[in-house]
């Protein structure tokens, strides 16, 4: 199988409109969570991490969803040679809900229901950048992004294609705010991934984009070194209590790395701040023997920004390999799940070769890639 590498990337979030960007405010401890109130979102103040109105760039033709995925694919693209006009070039896109927001502005119709359509995002988008390769759809709950990346890596590997632009985002609406609230998933003040007193998630806005090859274009490149994916099929929007769908995928992505479990250096956790999430992660890491690493969330400084997540937190992941550093989990105190995890509460310096990233997402499916620093 062809290795395949990360050459370019861009995250754009309320803490930033570049990668670089995003990982320096990270640095200094700045979170995007703040305390909004929104009628047009809910009838109650809510924290979150949000975009003003005014600071994505508005596109000719495009939605708001769309052209905030228009910068972020135009962003990492400009620092590369790399086109989607080429032939050997495959965009994916990934969104949970993409332009859902419509339903809450304009009436009910035949037309309406065909610009929701993601397929229909997805040609606009890659009408964008004179792609000529179908884009791939991949919307799979809140694994999307990761099962996107780990989609291309694939493709790349079995060289169908030689680069792929990968891309993803979500926008914060009623209807995503409310379904959660319903849930009662909503944590009235900002989330505490893994801690003692967790009382659910914090929801955020943004967009990232990976730029894949299988040609060392960068100077000690990352490589996607494997992955896998599982569905435990326990239920509707409740993890499995036995962690076995997630501990099967994070097991089988380091059989696909080539690596053992004692050679991971970090966990960038899916960290949703649930109490069951965390538990159920927690549970799948010890099973899948990875516990002695170390482990993060990146949920407080983002929030959960759905099917950007896999995105966004695997490139701040490809950021702290770069570095040699494990950003600390915003909000954690006191450790809140049976399993003993080692979260830093402080900027952790180390070596760093292997990084395991983990997610999850309602109907039962789990995800996991490993990445890897070539010396």
């Amino acid at each position: 199988m062809t290795d395949v590498y990360l050459v370019s990337d861009n995250i754009i979030s309320p803490l930033g409109h570049t990668s670089a960007e995003n990982w320096v405010r990270l640095e200094q401890g700045h979170s995007g969570i703040r305390l909004h109130t929104d009628p047009a979102r809910s009838p109650h103040p809510f924290y979150a991490s949000l975009f003003e109105n005014d600071e994505i760039q508005h596109r000719e033709g495009l939605t708001r969803f769309e052209s905030l995925l228009v910068s972020s694919i135009h962003d990492a693209l400009s620092h590369t040679e790399i086109s989607l006009a080429d032939p050997r070039t495959i965009l994916v896109l990934s969104s949970t809900k993409g332009n859902i927001g419509l339903m809450e502005t304009q009436p009910r119709s035949p037309d309406l229901a065909g610009r929701i359509s993601l397929a229909t995002s997805a040609r606009l988008i890659a009408a964008q950048f004179g792609a000529v390769n179908p884009p791939l759809l991949v919307s799979n709950a809140c694994i999307s992004g990761v099962l996107a990346l780990l989609t291309a890596q694939r493709m790349l590997a079995a060289r169908q294609y030689a680069h792929a632009v990968v891309a993803g985002a979500d926008l914060i609406t009623r209807f995503v705010l409310s379904g959660f609230q319903a849930l009662q998933a909503i944590d009235p003040e900002p989330c505490r991934p893994f801690d003692a007193t967790r009382r659910g998630i914090t929801l955020g806005e943004g967009a990232a984009t990976a730029v894949l090859s299988t040609t060392k274009l960068v100077a000690s490149p990352i490589r996607i070194a494997g992955g896998a994916i599982s569905n435990d099929a326990n239920h509707i929007s409740g993890p499995s209590r036995t962690s076995d769908g997630l501990a099967t995928a994070i097991s089988g992505a380091l059989r696909a790395a080539g690596q053992p479990a004692e050679a991971i250096d970090f966990v960038s956790a899916h960290g949703t701040a649930t109490l069951h999430n965390d538990e159920m992660e927690a549970s799948a890491l010890t099973l899948a023997g990875v516990q002695a690493a170390l482990v993060n969330s990146l949920k407080g400084y983002f929030g959960h920004t759905l099917g950007a997540a896999g995105l966004i937190e695997t490139l701040i992941s490809v950021r702290s390999l770069r570095e040699n550093q494990v950003l600390p989990t915003a909000g954690f105190s006191q450790l809140g799940v049976s399993k003993p995890l080692t979260i830093p509460s402080t900027l952790h310096l180390a070596p760093l070769r292997h990084c395991l990233k983990t997610a999850s997402g309602f109907g039962g499916c789990n995800a996991a890639l490993v990445l890897s620093k070539e010396k």
